[in-house]
């Protein structure tokens, strides 16, 4: 009986033990919801009264997943003002994806405020190409004017030359419209003013001569805007005009000058090389000579020894080569005089 009492007091004490446990995880639910529902009532609230349609269970689920709620709520408040109809579930998945929610938003009411058709998977393909999907919105409704060339990265001028000589120095100004439909891989403004600038030195090489790009420059924008230089870009180029043309160097005088320069060089260079020869030639002959005049005397003891030549005819050849160094030593000058 004892045993069957002790028992019973022993169930009853771990009834009440867990009976606590669940006061107490039941009273810290209570809490966290109560917690919770301070912290987004004020959202949920403005949700509500905005129409926007945001769910209690979503805020929560969007806190559990480290969303930032305000920006989500605000954002599709501001969608929902705007007439647009985009669900809590895009806005949050763009925003899990490291993407700007407010300025695709911003970017979307531009849009339809402009009757550009602009989806939301494109404005946030757009968006997480790393492309400022609101800037290329503004920039098809108001175009851009582009410097050509970029005033930041180069010297200012874009120098060509025509074919008479003369250089150019131009300057232009590109309008361009930001084209929605190629954003997404298109080229960018760099593009742009590389194409520009390729076209003018083209268009100035090509004239005769540089009167007539200075007469009409004119010539030039029309010539580049035809060739179609925005193809593959995200732009649609709307005008190209010249701003400034200036005349620099004469070119071609200057490169006639080097040339002129370069012959004159190579004719000493072959003036020289002769000069260098002749004196070879003339060292080489005088060496011959002194060859010869030392076989002299063993030609003359070979004619002793054969008996073709007498010791009075040696003395005679003597005599005249004293006559001939005398005659030639009164013909000289003498040094002082």
């Amino acid at each position: 009986m004892y045993s069957l009492t002790s028992e019973i007091l022993g169930a009853t004490d771990t009834v009440k033990a867990i009976g606590v446990a669940l006061l107490v995880v039941l009273v810290l639910v209570v809490l966290v919801f109560f917690l919770l529902a301070l912290k987004f009532f004020r959202l949920w609230l403005q949700a509500k009264l905005s129409r926007a349609d945001v769910k209690f269970s979503e805020l929560i689920g969007m806190w559990l997943r480290k969303v930032d709620t305000r920006t989500i709520v605000i954002s599709k408040i501001t969608a929902v003002q705007a007439g647009l109809s985009l669900t809590t579930q895009d806005l949050e998945s763009h925003y899990l994806a490291r993407g700007n929610v407010p300025n695709v938003v911003r970017a979307l009411i531009a849009a339809n405020r402009a009757n550009i058709d602009l989806t939301l998977k494109t404005a946030t393909a757009i968006d997480l190409a790393g492309r400022d999907i609101l800037e290329a919105v503004q920039t098809s409704v108001n175009p851009m004017v582009i410097d050509c060339p970029d005033p930041a990265k180069s010297k200012g001028t874009i120098d060509a030359v025509a074919q008479d000589g003369i250089q150019l120095k131009a300057k232009a100004r590109v309008t361009v419209r930001a084209n929605i439909e190629r954003l997404i891989g298109g080229a960018t403004q760099e593009t742009i003013i590389a194409r520009v600038g390729e076209g003018i030195v083209t268009t100035i090489g090509s004239a005769i001569t540089y009167k007539s790009v200075l007469e009409n420059p004119d010539n030039i924008s029309k010539s580049v805007l035809s060739k179609g230089l925005d193809a593959g870009t995200a732009f649609e180029i709307l005008s190209i005009d010249i701003a400034d043309v200036d005349v620099g160097s004469n070119i071609g005088a200057e490169l006639q000058a080097a040339q002129a320069e370069a012959d004159m060089r190579r004719a000493k260079a072959e003036a020289e090389k002769r000069r260098a020869m002749a004196v070879a030639r003339e060292q080489e002959m005088r060496a011959l000579v002194v060859e010869n005049e030392s076989k002299v005397p063993l030609a003359i003891a070979e004619a002793f020894k054969k008996g073709n030549l007498g010791i009075m005819d040696y003395y005679r050849m003597k005599n005249i080569m004293a006559d001939t160094g005398m005659r030639d030593s009164i013909a000289k000058p003498k040094k002082n005089e």
